[in-house]
């Protein structure tokens, strides 16, 4: 499918969330016997139910007071001595959550956490409300959860979520419009909000075809209509895609963890490295002249839907809102950030696990 027939898609499917529509499916009727006859077949083959809870990575991630206050070139917002910890949220499924690995500090919401806190010199402090198996009808408990917390509303809030809306059949505009109220929700509390995008589900190895063109045709759907929704509440997205596909297909029983279908640590360290940069802007606390749209990565100004269809083929991207409106309809900035951690000359040992 091209990008523009990808974004019509995609805006449909938006349309339809915002006014109440939930007749347009992420796949045509004539597919989903076939679907479901594969998808039982797959079951026998994923899961297996190897895989274990995941592991609570609730606590404060990084640096002492007596890091903060230092100083670090063209970055905005550095914290000061005696600043509170930052506080980050994680909502959305099994992929939030961290399911398939053992260890807290290998969990997605570990790894940004620990980030966040070399980036901005500051502890953070991170809560997990995210639900293996939930799908985006869940993130109106979520939200609550996380908006009723005594330490008050968190700075930025990190959704994943679409999965198991494609596994389950969930329409495409009801899974959207509950995502959409969601930022909007968090939105409205003062939180920054980053949502990964519906992952690639036709990475995983068991999947055979067609099962697995219908599910990477499903989720590419998906994810691109997220974003509209997303950006258009004042979100950004970054999409995962198929971010792990080469190394999944390379290794993986490396990329994928005990149960062949959640990513194993280093997937998730890779998905983590591709979200970091997002939330550190949407902080502030990116460096000033990367916020600025780069030519030579083919980043720039779009109509929103285009922007979703382009973030929807290449994992990494970013969208967020830039232009209020123009001709064909809202405008975002789409980004191809450089996908990086911080490495462990910019970490203190106290970014590694969580001290509560």
């Amino acid at each position: 499918m091209s990008s523009m027939s990808r974004a019509r898609v995609a805006r449909r499917i938006a349309t339809g969330a915002a006014y109440g529509g939930g007749g347009i499916g992420l796949i045509g009727a004539a597919a989903v016997g076939l679907l479901v006859a594969e998808a039982q077949m797959a079951k026998r083959h994923v899961g297996n139910g190897h895989s274990p809870h995941p592991p609570s990575a609730d606590g404060r991630y990084g640096w002492e007071s007596a890091h903060a206050g230092r100083t670090r070139a063209g970055v905005q917002g550095l914290s000061a001595p005696g600043d509170p910890p930052l506080r980050l949220v994680m909502l959305g499924d099994s992929t939030a959550a961290g399911q398939g690995v053992r260890r807290a500090r290998q969990t997605p919401g570990a790894l940004l956490a620990s980030g966040l806190a070399a980036v901005a010199e500051r502890p953070v402090d991170l809560r997990v409300v995210a639900l293996p198996g939930a799908q985006s009808d869940d993130l109106e408990r979520q939200v609550s959860r996380a908006l009723e917390a005594q330490d008050g509303v968190p700075d930025i809030c990190v959704i994943m979520i679409g999965a198991n809306d494609v596994t389950h059949r969930m329409p495409a505009t009801r899974s959207v419009r509950h995502l959409s109220a969601a930022v909007r929700r968090m939105r409205t509390a003062g939180a920054e909000v980053v949502v990964g995008t519906c992952p690639d589900l036709g990475t995983i190895e068991p999947v055979q075809q067609p099962l697995r063109w219908l599910a990477r045709r499903a989720s590419r759907q998906l994810a691109a209509a997220q974003t509209i929704g997303a950006v258009e509440q004042g979100g950004r997205t970054v999409s995962l895609g198929d971010l792990l596909g080469p190394e999944f297909a390379a290794n993986p029983r490396e990329l994928f963890g005990p149960d062949s279908y959640h990513p194993s640590a280093e997937g998730y360290a890779t998905a983590a490295m591709a979200v970091l940069p997002t939330v550190c802007a949407a902080l502030g606390l990116w460096p000033a002249e990367e916020e600025r749209p780069d030519a030579s990565r083919r980043e720039g100004f779009l109509p929103v839907a285009r922007a979703a269809a382009e973030a929807a083929s290449e994992a990494g991207t970013e969208v967020t809102a830039a232009m209020p409106t123009g001709p064909r309809g809202p405008w975002a900035l789409l980004k191809r950030r450089r996908r990086r951690l911080p490495t462990p000359a910019d970490t203190p040992a106290t970014a590694a696990e969580p001290t509560a």
